[in-house]
């Protein structure tokens, strides 16, 4: 797919959440790095963190999105590879479909603005969160003191 090893040719998407993704990225990154690969990592915490509530609603918790990312970065950081990007489901609009965050969406919220017609999507101020988490993890990488 990559004879020449063109860096950015290949994508990996990581969507495994936390508890697997902290068991099993490591082996994978081992392998990439054993066979002198070139590949961009990516990030998709929300697409594994999806459950049903009692209600019947499809969401996604907004704290199991982040501790998913903070994982992809910490094993980054372990391996001495480079997280590459990262994949969100999100919108600028104040829905109410994934639960927590500053914005205080619970369970018992969602049905107030529930407007997706398939998979639950981060809000804006959801989104501005998590943005703002992962400006600070780059900060860090590179050496940079954090936000304040």
């Amino acid at each position: 797919m990559n004879p020449n090893n063109i860096p950015g040719r290949l994508t990996i998407i990581v969507r495994i959440r936390t508890k697997n993704l902290r068991k099993n990225l490591p082996g994978l990154i081992c392998a990439v790095q054993r066979e002198g690969k070139s590949v961009l990592w990516i990030s998709d915490p929300v697409h594994g963190n999806t459950f049903k509530t009692e209600t019947g609603y499809k969401t996604r918790d907004f704290n199991a999105i982040c501790d998913e990312l903070c994982a992809f970065f910490d094993v980054h950081d372990e391996m001495g590879s480079h997280p590459g990007g990262v994949h969100l489901e999100m919108t600028g609009e104040d829905v109410t479909e994934c639960t927590g965050g500053l914005s205080g969406v619970t369970e018992d919220t969602l049905k107030d603005r529930y407007h997706t017609f398939c998979d639950p999507r981060l809000n804006g101020e959801q989104a501005l969160e998590l943005a703002f988490l992962i400006a600070e993890r780059m900060r860090q990488r590179t050496g940079l003191p954090p936000l304040e």
